[in-house]
């Protein structure tokens, strides 16, 4: 298994163009850029608020729990022309089979939303993280930006 990272959801933050997720260790923040409606569903658990319906993320969640499984850990895995890549480990067990490990390739935007849904941890591979600009100003700056328009 490579060396990896775990970050956790540090900020969301609308743009023109989608969402700002900012990804952080403590010391260190990264950001991408994902679709609004995934942002609405990470941020609608950060908040703990409940939709009237369930979203998709809730639907595929509860599909899990009914199989007897659960997200164990999602890590994003590399970055090709900007676009990250991730991979999302559920584990299962119920009554007909014995314990089962899945890895899945996903969207990191999906993996978040789900492993905010079973407080599962988030991870980047380490040689990623190091290669990835600190972009904890630019958080704070648009942190500030968001207050002076308000």
């Amino acid at each position: 298994m490579p060396d990896l990272v775990r970050v956790e959801p540090v900020a969301l933050m609308p743009t023109q163009a989608g969402c700002a997720v900012f990804l952080g260790d403590g010391s260190k923040v990264i950001v991408f850029y994902i679709d609004p409606a995934v942002g609405v569903s990470i941020n609608t658990v950060l908040s703990g608020q409940a939709p009237p319906r369930p979203l998709t993320h809730d639907l595929f969640q509860s599909a899990l729990e009914a199989f007897g499984g659960k997200v164990a850990r999602a890590v994003i895995v590399r970055m090709e022309k900007e676009i990250y890549f991730a991979r999302l480990i559920i584990e299962a067990q119920n009554e007909i089979m014995e314990r089962k490990i899945v890895e899945l390739d996903a969207r990191p935007s999906d993996c978040i939303a789900l492993s905010v849904r079973n407080g599962a941890p988030l991870y980047v591979v380490r040689e990623l993280w190091d290669r990835l600009e600190d972009m904890s100003q630019t958080l704070e700056m648009m942190r500030k930006q968001g207050e002076e328009s308000e």
